[in-house]
């Protein structure tokens, strides 16, 4: 699969998600997964305050990302994303415990939330591509009990995604609708991403 990527420019992808780099190795493509270290509760309380939508608060934390790992390699093409639920004006942040996976999970049942998702590319000092996609997820009215054996099975894995599942896993079982593009609801829309690579002459088109 090598074979369609160029030689260069390198990619770098702004992120130690493990379900993003596994969506980008399972298209054959050649890049590093660097963290990047920013204040992303700041940059979001910071939009929210001034009256950013999601989208425009999703494109900042990507961003903030990719511009920080670009500091150290201005020759890499860097992807940076990031990924905001909403439901309704509700902002929801990673929850940092199962409790708090719970609480969230008790605020989405039988309702419809959205996964703000926005991906840009960074290079040569500057922003060269964006862009946001918005999968919508309708949860099931599951029962207590159910929630309990969810939350039992999942053990520590639900505090590391941002809606406390794992569309991949078990957490497939918490829903009755799913709309969008399955990589974007993972974090990175891949689709519209290796559109513009091959675009950008990365990728062989």
């Amino acid at each position: 699969m090598s074979a369609l990527q160029a030689e260069s420019p390198a990619l770098v992808l702004a992120s130690a998600s493990s379900a993003r780099r596994a969506l980008l190795d399972a298209a054959g493509l050649r890049f590093e997964a660097v963290a990047a270290a920013v204040d992303e509760a700041s940059i979001k309380e910071s939009a929210k305050a001034e009256g950013f939508p999601a989208a425009d608060a999703a494109l900042m934390l990507a961003e903030a990302k990719a511009r920080r790992i670009a500091a150290r390699r201005p020759d890499a093409l860097v992807i940076g994303c990031d990924q905001i639920l909403t439901l309704g004006d509700r902002w929801f942040d990673k929850p940092e415990n199962p409790a708090g996976a719970r609480a969230h999970l008790q605020a989405l049942r039988g309702g419809t939330h959205q996964l703000v998702t926005a991906v840009l590319c960074w290079r040569g000092g500057e922003r060269i591509w964006h862009h946001v996609a918005t999968p919508r997820l309708t949860m099931r009215p599951f029962s207590d009990a159910f929630l309990d054996a969810y939350l039992s099975l999942e053990g520590d894995r639900v505090a590391e995604s941002v809606g406390a599942y794992r569309l991949e896993g078990p957490g497939v079982h918490l829903f009755d609708r799913v709309e969008g593009e399955h990589a974007a609801i993972l974090g990175l829309p891949l689709l519209a991403l290796l559109g513009f690579l091959r675009q950008h002459g990365v990728l062989r088109g």
